[in-house]
């Protein structure tokens, strides 16, 4: 499998409360790990058994070392990793909900595409923060599964027309489609009206998961676990996702397996996913 998407210094910061402007805070946890959606997608691969190939941009610096390192070290394959400019850097503050700080200063170009590995992939993940001509030049060149996760701003049509499957949280999917989603129901019938993928998953908030495919489709509620951090939920539910769709699940299994792995990693703080035990 080849995953093309972020690469990235995670910070996680936990703290008791989020300090107003000229205030403190003290943090009671602090982790530093590999992360970006794309990494994080391709550890969840590989925790659950998948041979992986990560495509994207590190810097020329020591972090971007320390990234390929523990990427290597989690099983993932680096020879595609992109070595270029600065790292970047995520910072993921988790306090009452969680606030996001991204630096994501090198994207991937459209030469940095490895063509012929992404063509001998039996599935290709495909994590939309890249430029539109990267992901379509990469869609286009896969013969095995095409997978999207989230939703193309350009060459939309091209890039859904490619791809066997499209994932989207709420508000990308109202931006995909244009219609406000507000219950399962509508996410239901907002699914069933986008053209191209033969399995669409969208999320609908406060409510669960729906998935439509040729023939069928499935609502999955919300879990009852504590949910931590949502960083990483979505990068774990398409880890499941591919996994089992590429090794023979039907599109039912494989929603299931999706929705465990992401209701397991929502119960830490970071986006890393842990999905070896499932």
């Amino acid at each position: 499998m080849v995953v093309v998407g972020q690469i990235a210094r995670d910070l996680v910061l936990v703290v008791d409360e989020v300090p107003d402007s000229g205030g403190t805070s003290q943090v009671r946890q602090r982790r530093e790990m590999l992360g970006g959606k794309g990494a994080n997608i391709a550890v969840g691969l590989a925790q659950l058994g998948a041979a992986v190939e990560l495509v994207g941009v590190v810097g020329e610096d020591d972090v971007g070392e320390r990234l390929v390192a523990r990427a290597a070290a989690d099983g993932i394959g680096t020879a595609h990793v992109v070595r270029r400019g600065v790292s970047a850097l995520i910072v993921d503050l988790v306090a009452d909900g969680w606030r996001y700080l991204e630096d994501l200063p090198e994207l991937l170009q459209p030469d940095d595409l490895p063509v012929e590995a992404i063509t001998g992939a039996a599935a290709v993940v495909l994590q939309l923060q890249q430029p539109a001509e990267v992901t379509l030049r990469a869609a286009q060149a896969a013969r095995g599964l095409v997978v999207l996760d989230g939703v193309p701003k350009d060459h939309t049509k091209e890039l859904l027309a490619c791809a066997n499957v499209l994932r989207a949280d709420h508000q990308e999917a109202e931006l995909l489609t244009g219609r406000k989603i507000t219950t399962t129901d509508d996410a239901l019938e907002a699914a069933r009206a986008v053209e191209g993928p033969g399995l669409v998953a969208f999320a609908v908030d406060g409510e669960g998961n729906v998935f439509v495919w040729d023939g069928g489709e499935l609502v999955l509620p919300l879990g009852d676990a504590e949910v931590v951090d949502t960083t990483g939920g979505g990068d774990a539910f398409i880890a499941g996702l591919t996994y089992a769709l590429t090794n023979g699940a039907t599109p039912d299994e494989a929603a299931r397996l999706a929705v465990k792995a992401s209701g397991d990693t929502v119960t830490r703080p970071g986006g890393r996913p842990e999905l070896s035990r499932l």
